[in-house]
């Protein structure tokens, strides 16, 4: 166990310019996790056995069944050493079970979110970061505060920090702030950015928004393309930036307004066919989104996620909406 650990650690720990000679590591990291679940992630192994999977015959990362993103509604999805550290939960509407995702090392998922986002941005101390999460920050349990509380101490900024409701201070705060020379994030919930840019418009050109999407429970929801155009018109910038992750994640994708999602070099996304889910489909067709994140070695790392979408060059993919008749869930936003 803590041989494979250690070799997905040291694999995202490497600097960013050594990934692309590695590349090829992926695939034989992956099946070793893969060995390492099935023998010790119980409700994984149960599923593979069900779907009669002869596991002996997996020879590459495509033939790896993934396990469907409800389980860990339903079941303990976990193989760490010792007792989980933390427990990460998803958000959820009034009648929908919460998905629960035990965490073995912290440093794991602090090593994963850190060096995603040096990929991705660059240093966090380059930057204040300010985080408009309300509900988020109001319940225990959020992946996704604890990832901008991290970032946010990082900056060593004292103008960093959280925002609930408070949005004519934010709007003071980002006014005083573009006055000066320091790279600003504002990460923000869909709902709340748009609450914001009900009420208030700035011209803000070099601020860097970024949305997490959220739109669960708070009314009709629209297109992300209509929401960054609402953005884009609130803040005065180019583009609206999105982060792509979700309880079940311990890894993050980025895309910087072009629709596109690109991923870290640890975290691969694979199309599987809407007719056959054990099937990957072909180049430049939709499907649902399966996500390889070696950084859950300790839980699953082969998720059947119920977005859809649509592969682009290298490892970018966009995201095309939600599967029929699958829940809304809180970190990702409904596309129609």
């Amino acid at each position: 166990m803590e041989s494979v650990i250690k070799c997905v650690r040291n694999f995202i720990e490497k600097p960013c310019g050594v990934y692309q000679e590695d590349a090829s590591l992926f695939g034989s990291i992956a099946l070793k996790v893969f060995s390492h679940q099935y023998s010790n992630c119980e409700p994984y192994r149960r599923y593979i056995n069900y779907i009669g999977k002869d596991t002996e015959s997996i020879k590459s990362i495509e033939e790896i069944p993934f396990l469907p993103v409800q389980f860990f509604k339903s079941e303990e999805i976990y193989c760490g050493p010792g007792k989980p550290e933390k427990i990460f939960t998803s958000s959820a509407t009034t009648g929908m079970e919460p998905a629960r995702h035990p965490v073995a090392e912290l440093s794991l998922y602090e090593t994963s979110f850190i060096n995603g986002f040096q990929i991705f941005y660059g240093n966090p101390s380059d930057y204040i970061i300010l985080a408009m999460l309300p509900s988020y920050l109001e319940r225990e349990g959020s992946s996704l505060v604890y990832m901008a509380d991290t970032l946010i101490r990082m900056t060593e900024n004292s103008e960093s920090g959280f925002y609930l409701y408070n949005r004519l201070e934010l709007y003071e705060k980002l006014s005083a702030l573009k006055k000066g020379n320091k790279k600003v994030i504002l990460l923000g919930v869909s709902f709340a950015l748009l609450d914001f840019a009900n009420e208030y418009k700035i011209e803000f050109p070099d601020l860097i928004v970024m949305e997490t999407g959220g739109m669960k429970g708070r009314g009709v929801e629209i297109e992300r393309e209509e929401m960054h155009k609402i953005l884009k018109n609130c803040f005065g910038v180019e583009n609206i930036h999105s982060e792509y992750g979700m309880a079940e994640l311990l890894s993050q994708a980025y895309s910087n307004g072009n629709g596109v999602f690109m991923t870290p070099p640890w975290m691969k996304i694979i199309i599987r066919d809407f007719n056959n889910p054990f099937r990957v489909a072909e180049a430049g067709n939709r499907g649902g989104i399966n996500i390889i994140d070696l950084a859950n070695v300790n839980s699953c790392s082969f998720i059947e996620t119920e977005d859809m979408g649509i592969k682009t060059a290298g490892n970018g993919f966009k995201i095309l909406g939600r599967i029929k008749n699958s829940e809304l869930r809180g970190c990702n936003l409904l596309l129609g």
